[in-house]
């Protein structure tokens, strides 16, 4: 009898093929990835770190769902090339790491990871800075990329000429940036021209992080279909912050400079198109994650005072109609900072009221770790914590809802006696407070809607009197240094046995309310003895 392949076999074959062939789309390709700077990071406990600075460079099929990327200029291979910077924290033995990476998206050219994960208490670092500062995601073996993806900040995306000779650029090219750069490290040997990964067979999970913009960027990569690279995802988990109920209008042919992404919604021009016009909730872009039968990954939300009243945050939780909140989908939790800032600046000279100065990167760093534990071995990270919403009642003022959403009801935090918001994560600054934190600033600039306000309380009654301040000094409120700790102390330990803060943030927020200059400093000996 003539030999007759096995039809089961041949099946499993063809199936196992394209498997194979779907895990590295022919749509999008790393050429090449070139290091120009290798310089070492630092010693943690870890191990050495380094950085390594350079670009990543990569080339798209014309058919991708990106709109004008069809005419975009083509390479000898008929496809459209692009090309971005990208920076390397990683262990200088790249397996000694815990196995994760980080991708941080850049929030107009400037890194956050180190600014929100890192950050020191004492002089909160901002956006752009790549210091070691606490040295957390190092300690805990994290490597971190920041993929820059954005117009004129770092990313050469493709464009094309008009018949009226103008120049327009392919933005949506930034999410496939992101995307092929995180699948890249996660998963390939070498680039197309034979160059190592550097973290080739290290990393076994992938994360993203954004704040602001970038958190948009996120929720519209995940809502666009850009999480999917073949049968698997570039994220496993993503870490939103302070991104309310916003998403990032890059899908288009911008005519640059700057990206389209570049603005947002303000009290000067409240119907800016784009970031409000799509779904509003993380229900509705999950539901649409799925609809595709697409896994979503594991997401954490967290969301500041300042962007209930600025960016519009409430309809992140209700949807464009109502005040009900829309239930959360399982793969999300979602956490409130109350009293806390979009952004923590040292100063804001432009605006009225001294800046926001509530702490949050305790938090980040606690709700970071849970991420990688719910990724990495299915620990659920702790439940939702969300302050309780009202319809804003225009003082202090809250940006109103764009003109299309005419069912949309915006909502703020409900505030006790003091001015302080109810509910949602309440860090010892805002347990036990000294002012009040996350009010309005003025004038209703981009910046001055963002950093919030601190109203410190009078030191004594009678100060207090004087100025007609009707909230409690700081003599009628705790009884003296120890009292003021203690209660600090209290409220540390509460957010450590919740999972909300990490022992070491613990003790060096106490160490600091024990040397807090609001009470007198205790008495000396005259002489030593």
């Amino acid at each position: 009898m003539p030999y007759r392949p096995h039809g089961p076999m041949v099946v499993f074959l063809f199936c196992l093929l394209g498997l194979i062939a779907m895990a590295r789309p022919a749509s999008a390709e790393v050429t090449r990835i070139e290091f120009t700077s290798k310089q070492p990071f630092g010693t943690f406990r870890a191990g050495d770190y380094v950085i390594w600075q350079g670009k990543i460079h990569g080339d798209l099929a014309p058919q991708e769902a990106i709109p004008g990327i069809d005419k975009a200029a083509r390479n000898e291979r008929g496809r459209v090339d692009y090309s971005a910077k990208i920076v390397l924290v990683m262990p200088a033995a790249p397996r000694a790491g815990n196995g994760a990476l980080l991708v941080d998206v850049p929030n107009r050219g400037l890194a956050n990871a180190e600014m929100l994960y890192n950050s020191p208490r004492d002089i909160p670092f901002l956006s752009g800075t790549l210091e070691q500062g606490t040295g957390f995601l190092q300690d805990h073996g994290f490597t971190v990329a920041e993929v820059y993806w954005e117009l004129g900040q770092g990313a050469d995306l493709p464009s094309f000429a008009d018949g009226d000779g103008k120049t327009h650029y392919v933005e949506g090219v930034g999410f496939a940036i992101v995307r092929d750069a995180a699948d890249f490290l996660a998963h390939a040997a070498t680039d197309s021209a034979g160059s190592p990964n550097p973290l080739n067979g290290a990393i076994n999970r992938v994360l993203a992080s954004g704040r602001s913009q970038d958190g948009r960027f996120l929720k519209s990569f995940l809502l666009n279909g850009f999480n999917m690279v073949g049968n698997r995802r570039a994220f496993d988990g993503m870490h939103v912050f302070v991104s309310a109920a916003g998403l990032l209008p890059i899908l288009q042919m911008g005519l640059g400079p700057n990206s389209s992404g570049a603005d947002a919604p303000t009290f000067a021009n409240p119907d800016f198109p784009g970031v409000n016009d799509g779904p509003l909730t993380i229900g509705e872009i999950t539901a649409k994650v799925e609809a595709r039968r697409e896994v979503p990954p594991k997401m954490l939300l967290v969301t500041s005072t300042t962007d209930y009243y600025s960016l519009r945050a409430s309809l992140g939780r209700t949807g464009a109609s109502g005040t009900a909140d829309q239930p959360l989908p399982a793969n999300v939790r979602m956490y409130d900072i109350a009293g806390g800032s979009h952004v923590i600046v040292p100063k804001a000279p432009t605006c009225t009221l001294p800046p926001g100065r509530i702490d949050w990167a305790p938090l980040s760093r606690a709700l970071l770790l849970h991420l990688d534990s719910w990724v990495g071995r299915n620990a659920e990270p702790p439940a939702s914590e969300l302050m309780p919403l009202e319809p804003a009642s225009g003082e202090p003022p809250a940006l109103r809802a764009p003109t299309r959403l005419s069912a949309a009801v915006i909502q703020v935090p409900k505030r006790d006696q003091d001015g302080n918001a109810l509910g949602g994560v309440r860090l010892p600054d805002l347990a036990v407070p000294t002012g009040t934190n996350g009010g309005q600033n003025q004038p209703q600039t981009f910046t001055c809607m963002l950093v919030g306000s601190f109203s410190p309380f009078a030191a004594t009654k009678a100060e207090r009197e004087r100025s007609g301040d009707a909230r409690p000094s700081i003599e009628e409120r705790y009884h003296g240094r120890d009292n003021y700790v203690n209660r600090i102390r209290i409220a540390a330990q509460d957010l450590v046995a919740r999972g909300f803060m990490l022992p070491e943030d613990a003790a060096v927020i106490i160490q600091e309310a024990a040397s807090s200059n609001l009470f007198a400093p205790a008495p000396a000996n005259a002489e030593p003895r």
